[in-house]
């Protein structure tokens, strides 16, 4: 069975950083897996953050662009987001995803952004 297990959510003041990780666990090739950070605010629709295939470059929603960096370790089996400048439109649940015709989702991580 596999699992995905997020850490490093929580409150930040505007401006600040945050480092969200996902590690896989259970029988399944990491490598062979797009990678995939979503985030759903309260009252909206999920949304595409960033993500990354093994070997590949990285993409970005607008919103996060150069602020947002999406990476992963294929031998820890982990996905991670490094987050800056943290705006308080970012608040949301993050939920880390692996797509191989087949998807597996984290359990989500609150992040709260607020003065």
């Amino acid at each position: 069975q596999v699992q995905l297990v997020e850490s490093g959510g929580g409150l930040v003041h505007p401006g600040g950083s945050l480092r969200l990780s996902c590690a896989a666990s259970g029988s399944i090739t990491f490598n062979a897996y797009t990678t995939r950070w979503y985030r759903q605010a309260p009252g909206k629709q999920r949304e595409l953050v960033a993500g990354i295939i093994s070997g590949g470059s990285a993409t970005y929603a607008d919103s996060v662009k150069g602020r947002f960096t999406i990476s992963r370790d294929n031998a820890k089996r982990t996905l991670y987001l490094q987050m800056n400048n943290l705006k308080p439109e970012d608040t949301a649940v993050y939920f880390c995803n692996l797509y191989n015709y087949v998807d597996y989702w984290g359990q989500g991580s609150q992040v709260t952004v607020s003065s």
